[in-house]
């Protein structure tokens, strides 16, 4: 599978984990990129995610989905050892954050959603939207030198 398949999977994969209620905006961009990477991290690491939605917790800030996909890039380039490097990282983090911030204007989620009543389809459809966008945008970052992501228990969905 090519990168613009594996990109294209993932965002289909994160649209319909929202769409149908399964994970948030936060919670669905680290389950795919878990997914994508082998499963690195075990299934309950979307538990970490699960505050951000709506602007951390219906607070408005920074969009969760944005979290999320920061969160899925630690999976690759984040540090589990105080103290050693976090090659990557913050130019990572940064790409993603400039890139959302270049396709909608604004990192608030707060200002994304003004136009929209709270819940309604428009607010729902424009989330499952940018959750699918960040997921793509987090998928071909991670994949810049991830070759063939390993297989660990039979159910990687990008081969």
């Amino acid at each position: 599978m090519n990168k613009e398949e594996a990109i294209e999977i993932a965002q289909h994969q994160a649209e319909e984990m929202y769409r149908t209620g399964q994970f948030l905006c936060s919670e669905a961009v680290p389950v795919v990129a878990n997914e994508y990477l082998g499963k690195p991290m075990p299934d309950e690491v979307v538990k970490l995610a699960s505050g951000f939605p709506v602007g951390l917790g219906f607070a408005g800030c920074v969009c969760g989905g944005l979290v999320g996909g920061v969160m899925a890039l630690g999976l690759k380039y984040g540090r589990t050892e105080p103290g050693s490097p976090t090659p990557g990282m913050f130019e990572a983090s940064k790409e993603l954050h400039d890139r959302f911030k270049s396709q909608r204007g604004s990192t608030c989620c707060r200002v994304l959603i003004r136009k929209f009543q709270l819940g309604s389809p428009e607010h729902i459809q424009q989330c499952i939207q940018i959750t699918g966008e960040v997921a793509a945008d987090v998928i071909d970052i991670l994949s810049r030198d991830v070759k063939n992501p390993t297989k660990t228990d039979g159910e990687n969905k990008y081969g």
